[in-house]
């Protein structure tokens, strides 16, 4: 690169550093929440819950990205005509592509860091993301593990433990079914532990009772025990108990739900869909930058009609974005129109492209009119 490319392009990368940032931390404020829940109600530890805000990061990031970029490009852009430097470049004799150019490197590479994201860290990220929430929320182990309050657990179950000891300990434990209501029973102990086990989660008791209040005569019956298992049921974590999302599978799972029964016929088009998106929206980040670049250097550098140049540009650009959701949900309902997805990221890119090379035309102003 020249010196001109340079002096752009750091201009580009630092100002597309800083408003990405900007945005991924409204969008992890925003979305984190939602997870605040995990905290107040399963007891999460602050480090796992950043931990899964971070894990869901890069879900956002093919979105972010290409508008970033096409901000950064019109401010950068916008800069350089009102400083005049593009109108000297141009003097010097820089053809429309040469001044496009750092704009357009920049762009590449985040079409690169999207194919990573969409093909590869987006799947694995948000399958972490999701098998986690998973555990925290129907794991009974998180759940019983919560100590001074008292836990529901379905099927009309509550467990109550006082203290968790360091060494795994459970002291002063409390449980009460009522999942069948002619029969509901108490037990209590002074100390236990929880145990998994492939067949499910398992809390060991010892030094306890078992209270039960006969429903015809109201008289209570209390058998004490010295050790008492007690069988809580399979835990709900696990892979083959929940359903695995689109955005979860890589491009080969999604081109193949056709053999997946896990998938639902009326679910297919959804899944194929998002394997094309993930082949076309990091083309996105390249048609937005065009559209900004021929919105700004595609005709003469004049400060009057600059506000109406960047406002042409952001509703191409909104354009652009909205007609490719469209193009998305349509093609999720008639999977013959996928074709339609890669046309319309084609007929973008190459008519901002042509009007980006194109050689501005220039209206000649009036002669000036001099007195004799």
């Amino acid at each position: 690169m020249n010196g001109f490319s340079r002096y752009v392009f750091g201009q580009l990368f630092v100002g597309m550093v800083f408003v990405t940032i900007g945005f991924t931390c409204i969008i992890w404020l925003s979305q984190s929440l939602r997870l605040v829940e995990l905290i107040v109600n399963r007891g999460v530890s602050a480090g796992t819950f950043i931990y899964l805000t971070v894990l869901m990061l890069p879900n956002f990031m093919p979105v972010i990205l290409p508008i970033a970029l096409f901000c950064v490009v019109v401010f950068v852009y916008a800069k350089l005509i009102m400083d005049r430097e593009l109108v000297v470049m141009r003097a010097s004799g820089l053809s429309q592509m040469a001044l496009a150019k750092p704009a357009v490197i920049l762009a590449l590479l985040i079409v690169a860091i999207s194919y990573f994201l969409n093909l590869y860290l987006i799947p694995e990220s948000y399958r972490m993301f999701r098998q986690m929430q998973w555990d925290i929320r129907y794991n009974y182990s998180h759940v019983l593990l919560k100590e001074g309050a008292f836990n529901n657990l379905p099927n009309g179950r509550t467990v109550y433990i006082r203290e968790r000891a360091s060494d795994g300990q459970l002291h002063g434990v409390l449980y009460h079914d009522n999942s069948n209501p002619q029969k509901p029973f108490t037990i209590m102990a002074a100390r236990g532990a929880l145990v998994e086990t492939d067949d499910g989660v398992r809390v060991v008791m010892f030094d306890g009772n078992r209270q039960v209040v006969d429903q015809q005569t109201n008289k209570l019956s209390v058998l004490y025990f010295d050790r008492h298992v007690l069988e809580i049921g399979k835990t709900r974590g696990g892979d083959q108990s929940r359903h695995i999302e689109a955005r979860e599978r890589h491009l080969s799972e999604l081109f193949d739900v056709a053999n997946d029964k896990e998938v639902s016929a009326r679910d297919r088009g959804k899944f194929i869909v998002e394997g094309h998106k993930r082949l076309v929206s990091p083309l996105q980040s390249l048609a937005l930058t065009l559209i900004a670049l021929a919105s700004l250097i595609s005709g003469s550098f004049s400060r009057r009609t600059q506000t109406k140049r960047i406002l042409t540009g952001i509703g191409l650009m909104v354009f652009v974005l909205i007609t490719a959701l469209g193009l998305e949900n349509i093609t999720a309902k008639n999977l013959h129109l996928a074709p339609a997805i890669y046309l319309h990221a084609a007929i973008t890119l190459i008519l901002a492209l042509w009007f980006v090379v194109r050689i501005p035309g220039y209206r000649p102003g009036p002669e000036p009119v001099t007195q004799g």
